[in-house]
């Protein structure tokens, strides 16, 4: 007799399998999580290029299509050249001057500001006593003509000066050897991703010469994974997601560049000192949504007020219109509706991942749970269609209870805690009038002859 072995029991002993392994990584996750994140740290370590060569490919990519749509291909329809040969040669063509204008950029960027950061520097350590002597003297004679402010910071300056020495003496001091290391350290691993970057750049050109036959691939192992209506939402998310990423990171990096020229022609119009050091440090913080134009002014303004504390007053007042503009006229018409999300979730998403990622989490949160947020609106409508009721968020806005896929407006002036119970008791008193009218209406019909 042929032994035969059911595929039913197969299948339950891989389910019981997957079962126990995913529990044994969920505690070891939970209890050995450090480990588990130092070697995720490794392995992202190691992969690190890879990972810059992707990002850079995504980030240029747009550019490159950009010069074979409107540049590339015009030329080689005129000369009647459609070959496989002269597509792959427009795609190396399209890749070199995307990267030359790359290169140029980065290296007019850079030329311009090292050489003024330098010189900026080197004003600032020169001159540095003589800002700290007209810093003390601008406010030895803003106290003597406020002395309740004067008294005020006498009271302040005797509360925390002697914790200020022993934190120094105590905690500074003894830990600048480990503060050295650190900060060779700190280089090392700055050559290292400089290194990474390198490499990155490098996969980059081959990511870019094959992304259709990468994008191929990866659909044809989803649409092997999943049924056919799944794989074709998974990709279409997949584009979603991309394009709002894309969008939202490319408009805030024009956003940004018309910031820090705004910034530099009005500060250079001011007279302030710094002009073009200020202008680059308010137009790179100004990548970070909400609170990238306030970390730039912070910085900008201690180096103006130590050359002059009216001219730093002036600044602030500059920074405060030019963020307006940028909220309310510049950026709106940059991004559009690049996100869909409000005030609220765009500073919680800033929040959140910048507390998880870093600076990166703040550049990168707000596309990031845009693309959450609609995934979620979006099964939130589909369950709620297939229960018969609308999606418009307004419609919800005062319903206590639906009855019968009808809503039941809130009664003013109740206790919000006692929402369900009050509901209750309204259905039961509708229903009752509803018995009445339909009673008063078989009366009705009764008399009638």
């Amino acid at each position: 007799m042929k032994f035969q072995i059911d595929k039913k029991y197969i299948r339950i002993g891989f389910i019981a399998f997957v079962v126990i392994a995913a529990s044994i990584c969920f505690y070891y996750l939970i209890f050995h999580g450090d480990r588990f994140s130092n070697q995720i740290n490794e392995l992202l370590k190691v992969i690190s290029p890879v990972m810059y060569g992707i990002i850079i490919a995504y980030l240029l990519t747009p550019l490159v299509n950009g010069l074979e749509t409107y540049l590339l291909k015009p030329i080689l329809q005129r000369l009647k050249q459609n070959s496989n040969r002269a597509q792959k040669y427009m795609r190396g063509v399209s890749i070199i001057i995307t990267l030359v204008i790359v290169v140029m950029l980065i290296y007019a960027f850079f030329s311009i500001l090292i050489p003024n950061i330098v010189a900026s520097i080197k004003t600032i350590s020169v001159q540095f006593p003589t800002y700290i002597e007209n810093l003390t003297n601008w406010s030895t004679r803003f106290l003597a003509d406020n002395p309740d402010i004067e008294v005020m910071v006498v009271r302040f300056l005797d509360t925390y000066s002697e914790e200020f020495y022993d934190y120094l003496n105590n905690t500074i001091v003894p830990q600048m050897e480990t503060i050295i290391k650190q900060v060779s350290l700190s280089m090392i691993s700055l050559l290292k991703i400089l290194w990474n970057f390198i490499i990155g750049f490098v996969i980059a050109i081959y990511v870019m010469y094959s992304k259709e036959t990468f994008a191929g691939q990866a659909k044809k192992i989803v649409y092997s994974i999943f049924r056919t209506t799944t794989a074709n939402q998974f990709i279409k998310d997949v584009r979603f997601a991309s394009d709002t990423f894309i969008g939202f990171i490319s408009g805030k990096i024009v956003d940004s560049f018309i910031i820090g020229c705004i910034c530099f022609v009005g500060t250079s119009l001011l007279k302030m000192p710094y002009a073009l050091l200020v202008s680059v440090i308010v137009g790179v913080t100004n990548i970070i949504p909400f609170f990238g134009p306030y970390l730039g002014a912070v910085p900008s303004a201690v180096l103006i007020l130590m050359v002059s504390p009216i001219k730093c007053a002036y600044f602030i007042i500059f920074i405060l219109i030019l963020q307006q503009i940028d909220g309310n006229l510049i950026g709106p018409k940059i991004l559009g509706e690049s996100t869909g999300l409000s005030g609220f979730w765009v500073l919680f998403s800033i929040t959140v991942f910048g507390g998880i990622m870093g600076i990166s989490g703040m550049i990168i949160g707000v596309p990031l749970f845009a693309v959450l947020y609609a995934f979620i609106r979006r099964h939130t409508n589909k369950m709620l269609e297939k229960r018969g009721l609308p999606t418009q968020t307004e419609q919800y806005l005062n319903v206590d209870y639906i009855e019968e896929s009808a809503f039941i407006p809130r009664e003013t002036g109740k206790n919000p805690k006692s929402f369900f119970r009050l509901g209750k008791q309204r259905k039961q008193k509708n229903i009752a009038g509803e018995t009445t009218i339909n009673n008063k209406k078989e009366a009705g019909e009764q008399q009638k002859p």
